[in-house]
């Protein structure tokens, strides 16, 4: 039993030096990285439903996905071969034509969420009505925006291991997070403090085993104390800035609906009060 499990570990570790290698050596593969980490940031901040996310991350997975069996079949491709021959050069064309088809479905998906069937004008509306925050999605995303950045920072300073030391503390950064999200959706100040002295001791911990420094477990706070506050404070303000306007005419055409034409009520002026996304109606004197 415990000889399996070894033997599962072990295969874990081989498939991540496998994506470790390709980040590393494909200029192609970093791209598509950084394509997936703004995907995660552009659903939050334009406030896109689970559906429309999960189809985006699938498709630029697939890319990503398709860049790597590109990398194997080169890779094979050389080994086997040093000399020119047509039939290596129609696999490595095949395996880049995956690639392309993959990016392409990537970029279709894409233009079809952001503006087929006005979704743009529906994901602004989303946003100008300033709807409550799917607390339990935005954690979800921010978690895997959070390693996805780590690991690269570690990959790209070369310091620590994926899931171990480097340049920022993983382990401080999600920790704060949390405690962060808790003290931005909680009312209780008691559970808010409570979940800030968790978080320091958890980057505590990781000083005192020697795996981080202190510089590393504070830059991995800060990380992730900007992103909430971009994610919980800032999101919401842009979104109701763009809102105002939709939310003037919202409230104009209600009223103008519950007003009957001709029954010689006072005619009515709207004022764009935005307070939560509503709008206040008042009478004019005649």
């Amino acid at each position: 039993m415990r000889q399996n499990r070894r033997q599962g570990l072990t295969g874990f570790q081989y498939a991540q030096e496998g994506i470790l290698h390709c980040f590393r050596t494909q200029p192609h593969m970093r791209f598509h990285f950084y394509t997936l980490i703004a995907v995660l940031l552009s659903g939050l901040l334009l406030n896109l439903d689970n559906r429309d996310m999960l189809v985006l991350v699938f498709a630029i997975t697939l890319v990503i996905v398709a860049e790597m069996f590109n990398t194997t079949v080169e890779a094979v491709v050389d080994m086997i071969t040093e000399a020119y021959n047509p039939v290596a050069k129609l696999a490595k064309d095949v395996a880049a034509g995956a690639v392309l088809l993959s990016a392409m479905n990537a970029l279709i998906a894409g233009v079809l969420i952001f503006f087929g069937q006005n979704k743009l004008h529906e994901i602004q509306g989303r946003m100008r009505h300033d709807l409550p925050a799917d607390v339990t999605r935005i954690v979800v995303l921010c978690v895997i925006l959070l390693t996805l950045v780590i690991i690269a920072s570690k990959l790209l300073s070369d310091t620590g291991s994926p899931w171990r030391g480097g340049i920022i503390s993983g382990h401080s950064a999600i920790g704060f997070f949390l405690a962060m999200t808790i003290f931005f959706t909680v009312q209780s100040t008691v559970i808010a403090v409570l979940a800030i002295m968790l978080a320091v001791l958890v980057a505590q911990s990781r000083v005192e085993a020697g795996i981080h420094s202190l510089r590393e477990v504070v830059i991995g706070a800060v990380l992730a104390i900007l992103l909430t506050s971009l994610v919980y404070r800032v999101m919401p303000y842009v979104r109701s800035i763009w809102g105002s306007p939709l939310t003037h005419t919202a409230a104009r055409t209600a009223y103008n609906a519950k007003t009957p034409a001709g029954s010689g009520r006072p005619a009515a002026r709207i004022e764009a009060a935005h307070h939560g996304g509503s709008a206040v109606a008042t009478s004019d004197s005649s």
